[in-house]
């Protein structure tokens, strides 16, 4: 074993103990999920935050959302879970866009999932401080409907719509289809989490919900009822005009970003990173059972069978370069116009891309 095998192990071991040493003797409280011998993964809700030992600092700390992007990343977590990655890293999974958001700019995390437009509001708020390096998700959003009366995006005229993601992409594009296609009178009613908003549509509560994959299909799977009425990354291409060659639609759900000044005095971490989540993406597009297991193990969806469901629905992809800049500028430049506020007020410059 290579001493920095032997290292990654001895880390990881560290975390484990102060991990479950810091939340008491009462297992069933604690939001760490951790396999085998690991190092911890932690599903956190927003607000929340986990303590830093000298050991987790000298990590790359990586934040994933509960949903795509975690999905995408879990074959690299399992792999740091075993001291088998080549980098060393702490993974964090959160519930909630915002608290992705505030950890990246107050400097707590050094790469994330962000929605692509809070990667160019962050740029904006800490003007320049991050780079775009891929889009990881493109559109997954789908408006779930408890009966028949939307088939159309005019049917949602005069209709209240519930709605996960406020401030983030799900609002935004709403807004964009229902401008563009001249539909009037809808309100929107706002749930802070997917999962919650998934459990009420699926019990009835409510009578249609914007939901984006993995938890579409969690709805779904729980009530027969319940029907796909628009397929909102559709609608988008059709009001978007942008052309999406082999790509299913050119809607950017999220994106990965990376602080700058980590960027820059950390390259070949951050070329390594970017390597192992491009293969992790890979591996769980092409093996949906094995990944599966993982996306359960690391409490990101709770049943085997919806996870295979869901998996090939969610649009995982690892899309860098120029063609990453053609999606992330067409879609920022639509959300400008739209409303400004929803990218931080402008667009980007240039340097807003990762050059590698």
């Amino acid at each position: 074993m290579s001493f920095k095998k032997f290292a990654a192990l001895l880390a990881a071991a560290v975390l484990t103990v102060t991990a479950f040493a810091g939340c008491g003797s009462d297992e069933s409280s604690s939001n760490v999920i951790a396999s085998g011998d690991g190092v911890k993964v932690e599903i956190l809700d927003a607000g929340s935050s986990s303590q830093e030992s000298d050991t987790e600092s000298e990590a790359m700390n990586v934040a994933m959302l509960k949903g795509p992007t975690a999905i995408g990343a879990v074959m690299l977590m399992k792999s740091q879970d075993e001291g088998t990655a080549e980098g060393n890293y702490n993974f964090t999974i959160d519930t909630a866009p915002d608290s992705v958001v505030s950890k990246v700019v107050s400097g707590e995390v050094d790469v994330a999932a962000v929605p692509s437009n809070s990667a160019a509001a962050i740029y904006n708020k800490t003007e320049g401080g991050v780079v775009v390096a891929a889009v990881n998700t493109l559109g997954t959003l789908y408006l779930l409907e408890n009966g028949d009366t939307i088939n159309s995006v005019s049917d949602l005229a005069g209709k209240t719509i519930n709605s996960s993601g406020q401030g983030a992409v799900p609002e935004y594009v709403l807004n964009f289809i229902l401008a563009q296609s001249g539909t009037e009178g809808v309100t929107v009613n706002f749930m802070q989490a997917h999962d919650e908003l998934a459990a009420a549509v699926a019990a009835g509560e409510v009578d249609n919900a914007l939901l984006p994959e993995p938890y579409a299909d969690v709805a779904l799977a729980k009530n027969p009822d319940l029907r796909v009425a628009l397929d909102i990354a559709q609608c988008y291409d059709e009001y978007s005009g942008v052309e999406k060659g082999e790509m299913p639609n050119t809607l950017p759900m999220g994106c990965i970003i990376i602080r700058k000044e980590y960027a820059e005095s950390h390259p070949e971490e951050v070329k390594l990173f970017l390597e192992e989540y491009k293969k992790s993406i890979e591996e769980v597009n092409s093996d949906v059972s094995k990944s599966a297991e993982y996306v359960v193990s690391y409490g990101i969806i709770d049943d085997k069978a919806v996870a295979e469901e869901a998996i090939p629905k969610c649009s995982i992809y690892y899309i860098e370069g120029e063609e990453m800049k053609n999606v992330m500028d067409s879609f920022l430049s639509i959300m400008n116009e739209a409303n400004p506020k929803s990218i931080g007020g402008k667009m980007p410059e240039d340097d807003f891309y990762y050059a590698g």
